[in-house]
């Protein structure tokens, strides 16, 4: 009796011991000069974002010490990880930046990071899975895709701001079997092949935002469920279209934007709806018009 009470004892000992270092922290962080053998505290950090997420609890903080390059990161659960007050990079040539396939009630939120394709890489941020996805602060450039990604079969809500994307394929592509909505403002979309992109059932509302020196379109509505909302914006220098409603029943709406030196400043395709409120710029264009414009939008 005496040896399995010893035994018993032994084992709760061992348990003590070992959870604390089993637990995942709320907040953890990476460091340029960290190894992701440590548990990722301030003390002893990670060197790379994946390294840090398998430590991080779900709802948590992943934070960057100091600059340093973090790596491509899978993320699967709710998460912030957040490069406030340094340069945290992430260089992606010939893959994904981060791919955020997170659960149905996840919230993501990713802010500070650059995001370097250097040419070669796809797509800045692949947005697959999860409730919501808050891109603040970022830089992404040089992808072969797209700048964001977002791809869902289910309902989601992309939030951009005070982003800039260039260099990319697409700047912003929202698509969704169900519903995706993405609301962007002071966005820099430059220099892509087309800055943004609503596929089907995308649902985009961009304000106070640069839309400029695309290779192709600024705004693209490619589909009959497509939609855009675009407020207070400059969409110039776009070497094809710069608002393009590209297929009938595809609709967008404009107010107070300046459309300025594109190709064509904006093209509506038969049975596409573009509407306006009446005070846009539309001028100084290679051709200001083609199609027409619908009922204008009542202002009260």
């Amino acid at each position: 009796m005496k040896l399995i009470s010893a035994v018993f004892t032994f084992l709760a000992l061992a348990v003590l011991v070992t959870a604390p270092a089993n637990a995942q922290a709320t907040r953890t962080w990476v460091s340029g000069v960290g190894d992701d053998v440590n548990p990722c505290s301030r003390t002893a950090p990670c060197k790379t974002f994946a390294g840090a997420i398998s430590k991080t609890a779900a709802g948590g903080e992943i934070s960057a010490l100091d600059p340093g390059g973090f790596g491509v990161v899978t993320i699967t659960k709710a998460i912030t990880i957040n490069g406030d007050g340094t340069l945290a990079g992430i260089l992606s040539a010939g893959t994904n930046g981060v791919i955020v396939n997170a659960g149905v009630n996840d919230r993501v939120v990713l802010r500070n990071i650059s995001i370097n394709g250097v040419g070669t890489g796809l797509n800045g941020i692949r947005y697959i899975a999860g409730k919501s996805l808050t891109v603040d602060k970022v830089s992404i450039s040089g992808c072969t895709a797209r700048g964001i990604d977002m791809s869902l079969a289910a309902a989601g809500t992309l939030i951009v701001k005070d982003t800039t994307i260039t260099n990319c394929a697409t700047g912003v592509f929202v698509n969704s079997s169900v519903f995706a909505l993405a609301a962007l403002d002071n966005v820099t979309l430059h220099n892509n092949a087309t800055g943004i992109e609503a596929s089907t059932n995308g649902r985009v509302t961009i304000s106070n935002s640069v839309v400029s020196g695309n290779t192709s379109n600024g705004l693209l509505a490619s589909t009959g469920s497509s939609q855009i909302n675009s407020e207070d914006n400059q969409i110039a220098f776009n070497a094809l279209v710069g608002v393009n409603c590209s297929v009938a029943g595809g609709a967008i709406r404009l107010s107070n934007n300046q459309i300025y030196n594109n190709t064509t400043g904006i093209n509506i395709a038969a049975s596409c709806v573009v509407n306006s409120t009446g005070n846009n710029r539309n001028f100084a264009n290679g051709t200001n018009l083609t199609g027409t414009i619908g009922t204008p939008i009542s202002v009260n």
